[in-house]
């Protein structure tokens, strides 16, 4: 069972970092010297995967469309009259990438992150798996998150995969945390989508297991994604449909080999740039040296 396709949640408001994302899309924000998404791009690719599918707002297609496609022929001369033709090779280096699709999010569908995954059921409802990512999700590693993730179903195929990471508790409250089917591995029995820290502490059973925008689906997550079937704040959750799917079928999680980041307000996005930018071989350094003459 191959997994060629892989979509991208690109679709939400980026509210926390008005007035700039008024007019940009925040996954085009950059880290370094590439917008958020395009790292999630290459994990892809670096995965094999053969067609990404971003769900974008509609007003902001074009947006995308241009990052991925537009050959900047005016830059490009400027570059080459210059003599800087290096700095235009990473430019190239987008048009390498897998094919990019990009589609609009269904506005008649509930807010929440299941709206995008919803709004291209009939693109993925033939594939026998695919790769879900949430657009401000980043994981830094050696081997791409998709990868190990891809990598991992192709020896256990399951009805769904989650890819996770061992998390505090401070965390745990802010996405989903899992519980393992007793006598298993690594078999999920349920998922919670934002628990309280009450809810934690009273409750042994869940794990510190903190599962993030790395997802293997099949299309049975659509027999529980529906338009109809929305929970927390009338949203429509994908974790909810993730949980309903684990009571009856098999719903693995793997412990991925990396570090996550979340871009989802402007102090995480600034810790998620600093990182990546450390890990980065032309300014790890002199990022290093500046910290530490502040």
């Amino acid at each position: 069972m191959k997994v060629d396709k892989a979509i991208i949640t690109a679709a939400g408001f980026g509210s926390r970092f008005l007035p700039i994302t008024k007019t940009f899309p925040k996954e085009l924000l950059p880290i370094v010297d590439k917008p958020i998404i395009q790292y999630l791009v290459e994990e892809c690719a670096e995965a094999e995967i053969e067609e990404i599918i971003i769900v974008a707002n509609p007003a902001e297609i074009t947006k995308f469309e241009d990052y991925f496609y537009g050959r900047s022929i005016n830059v490009r001369t400027l570059m080459a009259r210059q003599g800087k033709m290096d700095r235009w090779s990473k430019v190239e280096k987008i048009f390498t990438l897998p094919k990019i699709t990009v589609v609009p999010q269904d506005e008649r569908l509930a807010y929440g992150n299941g709206s995008p995954i919803l709004s291209v059921k009939d693109i993925v409802k033939d594939e026998d798996a695919f790769v879900i990512m949430f657009g401000d999700d980043m994981f830094l590693s050696q081997v791409s998150g998709v990868k190990q993730l891809v990598e991992y179903y192709n020896q256990n195929a399951c009805d769904l995969l989650l890819g996770v990471i061992e998390a505090p508790k401070t965390l745990l409250t802010q996405g989903g945390v899992i519980k393992v089917k007793p006598g298993t591995n690594n078999q999920i029995s349920s998922i919670k989508e934002k628990p309280s820290l009450e809810e934690l502490e009273s409750d042994p059973t869940f794990t510190n297991l903190y599962s993030f925008g790395r997802f293997i689906a099949t299309p049975k997550i659509f027999d529980y994604l529906t338009a109809e079937a929305t929970g927390k704040d009338n949203e429509l959750w994908l974790q909810d449909a993730n949980n309903k799917l684990a009571h009856e079928f098999t719903a693995l999680y793997l412990k991925l080999d990396g570090e996550f980041y979340t871009t989802g307000d402007p102090l995480y996005y600034m810790k998620a740039h600093i990182k990546f930018m450390l890990a980065n071989e032309k300014y790890g350094g002199d990022l290093k040296k500046f910290l530490h003459s502040l």
